[in-house]
């Protein structure tokens, strides 16, 4: 079991930046894949980013390359979303995910030992 808790969403205009943080515990996240998908009021859910058990690779939506920016710290069992030149696309809720396979966070066939948190708000408007 793994329990994950988002935070950092908020308002921001256009071009702003924000940092999300999804806090895990349970158990530690240093063996799952983990990542973040988003899902706007009325729409699906959306794939963001994803990187593997150590952090070193990563892999993001066509939407959000080159100005998201995603990271871990396994000592401190957290996951990272650096979002920089926001767009009012890009407001929705936020959730991280915890898999055993990146992929399963890129197709969104999150299932069996997989996880994933309640979501943070981010709104971007101005």
């Amino acid at each position: 079991q793994v329990q994950l808790v988002e935070s950092g969403g908020g308002l921001v205009q256009p071009g702003g930046s924000l940092r999300l943080s999804c806090a895990a515990s349970g158990r530690p996240v240093s063996n799952y894949a983990m990542g973040w998908f988003r899902q706007a009021p009325g729409k699906e859910r959306e794939f963001v980013a994803s990187t593997n058990r150590g952090g070193g690779t990563a892999y993001y939506a066509d939407s959000v390359k080159g100005r998201f920016t995603i990271s871990r710290d396994n000592t401190k069992n957290t996951l990272y979303l650096q979002m920089n030149n926001l767009r009012p696309e890009d407001t929705a809720v936020y959730h991280c995910a915890a898999a055993s396979r990146m992929h399963n966070i890129v197709i969104l066939n999150l299932d069996g030992d997989d996880y994933w948190g309640q979501g943070t708000q981010v709104t971007v408007s101005s």
